[in-house]
Parts: C-alpha cells; sequence; structure tokens
C-alpha cells in the first residue's frame, strides 16, 4: 500500500474510532480532520478548517432550515393529529385496512408540513395509537404502520434531509422538493397496497367494521383537515407555483403555523418557548455536523481519499446498477449506526465523483439517497423512528423493528423502481421548471 493510501486508512479508521467510542458526529468529524490536516499536511489547520466552517456556513439556501424545523416544532405542540385522524377516519371505513390508512395517510399530511420523520412519527402516532388500539386493531400492523409512514417525513417535501443535501451538493432545493413528491406519493400508495392485501387475508385480526356514516358527517369531518391543506398549499405551494424561494416559504410556513396554534387556542408563552428553543436545539446539532463534515472533505482532499476510491472502484468496472447496488447496501450499514444526516454529510463529498462519472442525475440522486436513509431510521441499533416508538409503547426496538420490517422491504422496491425508472423522481421538476 503507498503512504497516500496508508494516510486514507488511518483517517478512515480513525474516523470509525470516534464513532465507536460515541463521541458526537460532529466532534469526531471535526477532531478527525484537524488530526489528518495537522499530521499528514504542511497547511495551517487553523486557517483551513476556518475557511472550510465559513464556506459551509454561508450558503442561503440553508436559512430554510431552521425556519422548516422551527414550523414543524410549533405543529408538533398544535391539535393537528387530532384534526387529521378525525377528518381522515370517515373516509377510511369503506377501504380494507380501514383505519390503518390514517396512520399512513396521516404521516404524509404531516410529512408535508414538518419535513421531519422522528416529529411526523410522534405527532401522529400520539393520536393515532391510543384510538387504533382502543378500537381493537392489530398492534403489530398499528405500531408497522407507523413506523413505515413516519418515514415519509424525510422525503415528501420540506424534506429537513433534502436541505441538507442540496447545501452539500449545490443542488437546487426547489428542484429536490418537486422532484420528491411522486416518490413520496408512490411510497405512500405502496404502504396503502400492502395493508389492504394483509387485511384481505388477515381478516380474523381485523376488527369489525364501525357504523357508516353520513355525507353530512363526511363533510363536516373534511373541515377539520382544513387547515392544514391551507397550510401545505400556502408553503409548498408557492415553491411550486415559483412565487417563493423554500427560504421564504419557509418564513412563511412558520407565520401560518403560529396563526394556526394560536387560532386553536394552543399558543402559549411555554409552547412558543419550547417550540423555539427545540429548533434552535434540533438546528444547531444539524449545523456542527455540516461544519465538521466540510472540514473533513477538506482533509480528505488533501489525503486523495475520494480521487483514491473513485479510482478503485472505476477500476472494478462497475456497472451503474451495481455501484447502486453497493451504494445501497453502503447506506444501508451506515444508516445501522448514524443518523440520516450525518449520513448524507459523511458521504457525499467521497461517492459525488463515482455518481457523475455514471452518469447519474444528481437531482435523481438525492431522492434515491433519502430513500435509502428512510430505510435506517427503521434498522437497529440506531433507527431513530424505532427509538421514538419505544417510547410510546414500551416494546423493545428490535420487537419494533421486526414490525416494521415489512415495510423496509417495501422501502427496497421503491428504491429498485426508483432506479429503473428515474423518470418517477425527475419527470415533475422537468415538467415544472421548463414552464
Amino acid at each position: 500500500m503507498s503512504e497516500l493510501g496508508a494516510a486514507s486508512a488511518l483517517l478512515a479508521l480513525g474516523l470509525l474510532f470516534a464513532l465507536g467510542l460515541g463521541i458526537w458526529v460532529a466532534v469526531a468529524l471535526l477532531g478527525v480532520a484537524l488530526v489528518a490536516i495537522f499530521v499528514m499536511t504542511n497547511v495551517p489547520a487553523g486557517a483551513v478548517a476556518a475557511t472550510a466552517a465559513w464556506g459551509a456556513s454561508n450558503s442561503w439556501d440553508l436559512t430554510a432550515l431552521p425556519m422548516f424545523i422551527w414550523m414543524g416544532e410549533i405543529l408538533f405542540r398544535t391539535r393537528l393529529s387530532e384534526d387529521m385522524f378525525a377528518g381522515l377516519a370517515p373516509f377510511m371505513r369503506r377501504i380494507p385496512g380501514r383505519l390503518l390508512h390514517v396512520n399512513i395517510l396521516g404521516c404524509g399530511i404531516f410529512a408535508a408540513v414538518s419535513g421531519s420523520s422522528a416529529a411526523t412519527t410522534a405527532t401522529v402516532g400520539r393520536m393515532s395509537l391510543p384510538e387504533l388500539r382502543a378500537r381493537g386493531y392489530d398492534e403489530r400492523m398499528a405500531i408497522g404502520t407507523l413506523a413505515g409512514s413516519g418515514t415519509l417525513g424525510l422525503l415528501i417535501p420540506p424534506s429537513i434531509i433534502l436541505i441538507v443535501y442540496g447545501a452539500a451538493t449545490e443542488q437546487s432545493i426547489a428542484r429536490l422538493f418537486i422532484a420528491g413528491v411522486v416518490p413520496g406519493a408512490m411510497l405512500a400508495a405502496l404502504f396503502m397496497g400492502y395493508v389492504i392485501f394483509w387485511s384481505l387475508i388477515k381478516r380474523g385480526r381485523m376488527p369489525e367494521a364501525g357504523p357508516s356514516t353520513s355525507l353530512a358527517e363526511k363533510y363536516r369531518a373534511a373541515r377539520r383537515l382544513l387547515p392544514v391543506v391551507l397550510l401545505i398549499v400556502g408553503v409548498i405551494g408557492s415553491i411550486y407555483a415559483g412565487l417563493a424561494s423554500p427560504t421564504e416559504a419557509a418564513a412563511m410556513g412558520v407565520v401560518l403555523s403560529l396563526l394556526l396554534s394560536l387560532a386553536t387556542g394552543t399558543l402559549t408563552r411555554q409552547s412558543f418557548a419550547e417550540a423555539l428553543m427545540g429548533a434552535t436545539r434540533t438546528s444547531c446539532m444539524i449545523a456542527f455536523i455540516l461544519v465538521g463534515a466540510a472540514v473533513l472533505t477538506v482533509a480528505m482532499g488533501f489525503t486523495g481519499i475520494p480521487r483514491q476510491l473513485a479510482a478503485a472502484i472505476g477500476a472494478m468496472e462497475l456497472s451503474p446498477f451495481s455501484l447502486l447496488a453497493a451504494l445501497t447496501l453502503l447506506f444501508i450499514v451506515l444508516g445501522c449506526f448514524l443518523d440520516g444526516i450525518s449520513v448524507v454529510v459523511l458521504t457525499t463529498s467521497v461517492i459525488l465523483p463515482m455518481v457523475e462519472q455514471a452518469g447519474f442525475d444528481l437531482i435523481w440522486f438525492g431522492i434515491y439517497l433519502v430513500l435509502v436513509v428512510e430505510m435506517s431510521q427503521i434498522t437497529p441499533p440506531v433507527g431513530f423512528n424505532l427509538f421514538v416508538l419505544q417510547g410510546m409503547t414500551g416494546h423493545n426496538i428490535f420487537r419494533i423493528a421486526m414490525m416494521a420490517l415489512p415495510f423496509f422491504l417495501i422501502m427496497v422496491i421503491g428504491v429498485a423502481l426508483i432506479a429503473l425508472f428515474p423518470e418517477l423522481a425527475l419527470w415533475l421538476p422537468q415538467t415544472m421548471m421548463a414552464r
């Protein structure tokens, strides 16, 4: 092994060792990067780190990140989940699987206003799980549908992780948002299809159907969905229509969320302060990880890891699909130990040269990457949705993972469909941006 190869291997092993010790991801990234620059180069480590940190932070697109996070924190403290459950339930009674579909549709709707997988799972589950349990629904399916559908918060815009990917790869966040719509709807449809199939072959595990509802009752229930529909139209619709940038739409979302919270009587001084502090903590964590990843990217540039890895994989002469299969396995393994944002910022600088060389569109690759990262949200030992559901149900995290296994496999099918039919992700942004 050459000296450069040995240095690259030591850098990778140092990072794995730091992460294995349980050190914060951002601190591990920054520490390993500074050691590598100091030991392996003659450049001033402090000046390089400061320049890289400023370059990673000085991005206007990133200002949308704390705003969308704050919007989700505000909505988490409203009665939005209760209104969604009450509004959707009457329309699900005649569909096989009945109220289990409320988990899927509720997560899809809340994902469109929160951008967070954990927030989506916690908010919808807080309302739906007690209701489904009280009505005699199978607990395994109730928890499984929530675990799988909660991951839609990563894909359906405004997705926080898509903002991170767009900032890291200098891709249009608006195009990424638009590209996530069809794959997100496809994944929700696959989940609903599985629930219908399961309920038809497991009729004995389904509770008796409740009384039918009249058209007037459905109309009254649908009115409870009006606030969230207006919020989605105001935030996401303004981006799709070209009326606002993601940053402007995020600011609008915060204002609309505060008005919704005020109108429902949930806006208090305490809830406002808790939402603001929660958003601040999450935003600082993500910003710190992005800074650490930026410094590590510079360090890897000095050691030559991206060039070596790209050359090594190029020498293997992998086909594009073989490369995708290898990357999928890599992301799934990384997702077992790191959160989704860390996976994205850790890997983009290394794999992007290979991805571009293979001819993949970077907008499409962002959607593919988020789909695979979604799978890691329900894989132990570090699956954020599993942690959320463990706190809500008291079940062992591995038991919850088994309940979510069918939905993990459905996501594998979703990844395969995106790979075979790239237009699922590219058609809508190409159509809308061409106007």
